[in-house]
């Protein structure tokens, strides 16, 4: 949701995301922004610009509304993380 603050279509955050070092697969990018617009944080609109017609997806009120919350709770979540790998491991990494 982070690369969604401008509109952008499946491919285009495809590529913004490996840029940033996160590939992700067509077959789990799309069926997530599906979701996301079904739970109402994400809208989209078809658009047919230099190319054959695209569904462009941007955020939502909503999804900005609750975007705050979602980072918090991912950074609380990579904390506890942290702290299991720091508490020791069987195995040395």
């Amino acid at each position: 949701m982070s690369q969604l603050a401008t509109a952008q279509y499946g491919y285009s955050l495809r590529q913004r995301l490996a840029e940033h070092g996160m590939e992700v697969e067509e077959g789990t990018l799309y069926p997530l922004l599906r979701r996301l617009e079904n739970q109402g944080l994400l809208s989209s609109e078809w658009r047919i610009e230099d190319g054959p017609p695209r569904r462009y997806y941007r955020m939502s009120d909503e999804g900005r509304r609750l975007y705050p919350q979602l980072v918090t709770s991912w950074r609380n979540l990579s904390a506890v993380m942290e702290n299991l790998f720091k508490e020791g491991h069987p195995y040395d990494l």
